[in-house]
């Protein structure tokens, strides 16, 4: 095995991108033979520069791809945000720092480039913190007993007038990523879409490595005066019971509502389907309306509850700075950051007006790992909780309460996408 000084951490090339392919299957426990449908496919996200390779050899043994995002922060500011994915090392090559060296190049990068935070969504929860990244949003799952749930069986059109059309693929890319972005500007946690992401989900670009595309259905809502406030892909399977009764399951890929008119009127269409007697709700946020939109709502029941969205602060004064505070305060905080990009000590001065961050020589009154910053950043973990649990310190009593009421929001951060 090859000492860790002979293996090279670089950008690939073009003429690399094949290997490469094949390491990032192999990491994700696939098939590692890349189907040249699937090549080309994934050719669409080839950045020179963003996509990093760890080489034994003329042999990719870790893979590593970063890409341009923008990120809503609490109150609708954008923030860019250097998106990690395509995360793997060989099992041969494990334990040898290859995703310190490459993580390492990638944040120093979008340092330099200006980016304010770094995010990804983690396949384990052990890993990324170590290099400064904090769970900042979390997902729940349902599962609706549809026949449980009290809606009534011979569901009509919506109750304030609105109504539900099933559109196809050209329909979804046309009015969908306006009603997308109308979404993620109010959505703390949400994620900005390119038109790749969308020429994807509707089957014009293939990504399934030469699989035969599925279309699933698409429903959309307007409102009583024609506006699009909601819109849904969902896929629904084939299964009936041994007496001839219907056992079939509705699974919802993404749903998209800017309104809860329309959130209400989308889940009970999709309860409403004949045949269906389950419907999967897919990556919802954790206090998402859905339970509580059927008339019992323990007919939705949870089948996945996990951190979601890992953030990482880049640029402290500007994250801080670039979202809305409903409370007056302000507050000392000294942030560690073991990676050296962003620590210090910083005064926030926050207000419904504005805030105010820069670097200060006076006393912390709240010591904090920068990845745990990152949590409290969208708002959705709470100081007071971190401080029972050992993982930040006050330094003045009651510190934790001072960030707690500038930081914490009513409504629960959400990125509505993996990436």
């Amino acid at each position: 095995m090859s000492r860790r000084t002979e293996i090279d951490v670089r950008p690939i090339t073009e003429a690399e991108f094949p290997d490469w392919n094949r390491a990032l299957n192999t990491g994700f426990l696939r098939p590692p033979a890349v189907a040249e449908e699937q090549l080309e496919a994934r050719r669409n996200e080839f950045v020179p520069g963003r996509s990093l390779g760890a080489f034994d050899g003329d042999r990719c043994v870790a893979t590593f791809r970063s890409f341009d995002q923008e990120l809503t922060a609490v109150g609708g500011g954008l923030v860019r945000a250097d998106a990690v994915s395509n995360v793997t090392v060989t099992a041969t090559h494990r334990r040898r720092g290859l995703l310190t060296r490459m993580m390492a190049q990638d944040l120093a990068a979008a340092k330099e480039r200006g980016d304010v935070v770094a995010t990804l969504i983690a396949a384990e929860y052990r890993i990324y913190g170590r290099y400064g990244f904090g769970p900042a949003t979390s997902m729940t799952e349902w599962a609706v007993d549809v026949p449980r749930a009290g809606l009534d069986p011979r569901w009509a059109a919506p109750e304030d007038g609105g109504r539900i059309d099933l559109v196809d693929g050209a329909d979804v890319r046309r009015l969908g990523p306006e009603l997308h972005e109308r979404l993620r500007r109010a959505q703390p946690g949400a994620v900005s879409r390119t038109e790749l992401w969308w020429r994807y989900r509707t089957g014009v670009i293939d990504w399934n490595g030469g699989s035969p595309w599925t279309e699933p259905c698409y429903a959309l809502y307007r409102s009583a005066d024609g506006e699009v406030e909601g819109m849904a892909s969902y896929r629904t399977d084939d299964r009936w019971g041994d007496a001839k009764q219907p056992l079939n399951t509705a699974t919802v890929d993404w749903l998209l509502a800017v309104t809860p008119a329309a959130e209400r009127a989308l889940w009970h269409y999709l309860c409403s389907i004949d045949w269906v007697q389950t419907v999967k709700s897919g990556w919802r946020s954790p206090d998402d309306l859905l339970p509580h939109l059927l008339p019992d709502p323990r007919a939705a029941r949870i089948t996945t509850q996990a951190d979601w969205l890992w953030v990482r602060i880049l640029d402290v004064a500007r994250a801080l700075e670039a979202r809305t505070y409903e409370g007056q305060g302000s507050v000392v905080l000294e942030v560690v950051d073991r990676g050296g990009l962003t620590g210090g000590r910083w005064r926030l001065e926050a207000g419904p007006d504005g805030a105010s961050c820069a670097p200060t020589t006076v006393s912390a009154h709240f010591v904090l790992d920068v990845g745990d910053l990152a949590a409290l950043w969208l708002g959705d973990e709470s100081a007071v909780r971190l401080a029972a649990l050992g993982r930040v310190r006050e330094e003045r009593a009651g510190a934790a309460r001072v960030v707690d009421a500038l930081l914490r929001t009513s409504r629960r951060p959400w990125c509505p996408d993996m990436f």
